[in-house]
């Protein structure tokens, strides 16, 4: 079974998935995929005892796909691109620092607290795990995931203002968040080695800057290049190139892919930059091109989620710990914003309950599992990859579901329409 056949099984599967959820189920895409995805897998694993084909045939093509390469290495980078080009440049800028802060400072916070809170807990369960690989545990699953939250916020009717500080954040801190993960990784990859803090520090500035500065590079090309002309076809080309061939000089010079494409995204769909470079019909265009591909990679992203389960060891001593590790997570979560939403809190105006709502509508996704899968086995993969999933589907479904009802709760306290 080549490539192509597995791609095409993947679109048909998430095609009749996502008509299922549309025609009887209703629950927002991101939601309803994941469940019939989990539900589906869960029927075949029952299915096998009377005929395994049907297993074997799923259980070939997720281990025939590298799920941290296709995400990290391509969908992520088309995916937070077509994030960023939808996103309100200078309502972004208003908020920039708090969001710097919370996509930094706390993704840093968060991976010390997580991977502190579970040393302890994994040693509960009789499990005896070097800090440093809790610490990868922590830097991991502390960043929220954008292509999660995006799909959540579109469907709730979360206020503008708080949109605009989840979304922010959740652009940039999967970043940092990789960033933060590898340099753990590089660390812990060569235990004997001898690193100073100096490298460490050079090896994130060098990640994130150059992530940025090639961002600002081929965004200001773009631009450029699709204020001269005025052919929609010709411009949608661009926009598609400026993103592949970012992704691969990305991977080139060692820097940020997906923050170089939300940079890169923001340049190009600024408000400013959007009229002065599109027509009225290009704007159409660019922006139905890429919520089609945004659209089609969440969807096939989602059903590859809930089919992992099929790559999972799941021991009882791994889901105890993971579903412990729920809680704390949220509570880790919640510590890490509180210093940076007290410092902004009066000048930026923030909503009551601003750190709850972020908290809880911060969701953990794919890009979580992806950094868990590309573990080492001496790093006691299979424990942080079922204590990941768990966080990630109970982020997904139980956060994902109830954002909604907290949302409408608290606008009483808030006293705005909820599209302010």
């Amino acid at each position: 079974m080549n490539y192509f056949v597995i791609t095409t099984i993947l679109v048909l599967i998430s095609a009749v998935f996502g008509y299922w959820n549309v025609r009887f189920i209703k629950l927002p895409n991101t939601i309803g995929l994941t469940v019939i995805s989990i539900a589906f897998t869960l029927a075949v694993f029952a299915l096998s005892y009377i005929d395994d084909s049907l297993l074997e045939a799923e259980r070939y093509i997720i281990t025939h796909i590298d799920f941290k390469t296709v995400l990290l290495d391509l969908m992520l980078g088309f995916l937070l691109f077509a994030g960023a080009l939808h996103t309100d440049l200078e309502k972004l800028k208003k908020h920039r620092w708090p969001i710097l802060a919370f996509a930094t400072f706390g993704v840093l916070v968060s991976t010390f607290l997580i991977g502190g809170a579970s040393y302890y807990v994994v040693r509960l369960f009789g499990m005896e795990v070097p800090f440093i690989y809790c610490l990868l545990f922590g830097a991991l699953i502390s960043p929220t995931d954008p292509i999660a939250v995006l799909g959540i916020l579109k469907q709730i009717g979360a206020p503008k203002k708080l949109e605009i500080k989840i979304v922010g954040e959740s652009l940039f801190n999967d970043g940092v968040g990789v960033v933060i993960f590898l340099t753990i990784f590089s660390l812990a990859k060569s235990p004997g080695a001898e690193f100073s803090i100096l490298e460490v520090g050079q090896l994130f500035v060098h990640e994130v800057f150059g992530g940025v500065m090639l961002g600002v590079v081929l965004g200001w090309i773009t631009f450029q290049m699709m204020r001269r002309i005025d052919d929609y076809a010709v411009e949608v080309i661009i926009s598609l190139a400026a993103v592949m061939g970012g992704i691969v000089l990305s991977q080139y010079l060692h820097v940020s892919g997906p923050l170089a494409m939300v940079i890169a995204g923001l340049f190009v769909g600024g408000s400013r930059n959007r009229s002065l470079a599109m027509s009225e019909i290009t704007e159409t265009y660019v922006d139905k091109f890429w919520e089609l591909i945004d659209i089609l990679l969440n969807t096939i992203l989602f059903v590859l989620i809930g089919m992992e389960i099929l790559v999972l060891d799941l021991e009882s001593e791994y889901i105890l710990a993971g579903v412990l590790m729920i809680p704390i997570a949220l509570l880790c979560r919640y510590a890490s914003l509180l210093l940076p939403v007290r410092i902004f809190q009066r000048p930026l105006e923030f909503l009551p309950h601003t750190n709850l709502v972020m908290t809880w509508g911060g969701l953990r996704g794919a890009i979580s599992i992806a950094l868990a899968l590309g573990l080492t086995q001496e790093m006691y993969r299979d424990l942080f990859l079922v204590m990941t999933y768990v966080v990630v589907i109970f982020s997904i479904i139980g956060q994902g579901l109830t954002v909604n009802p907290l949302i409408k709760r608290l606008q009483k306290i808030w006293k705005i329409d909820l599209r302010e």
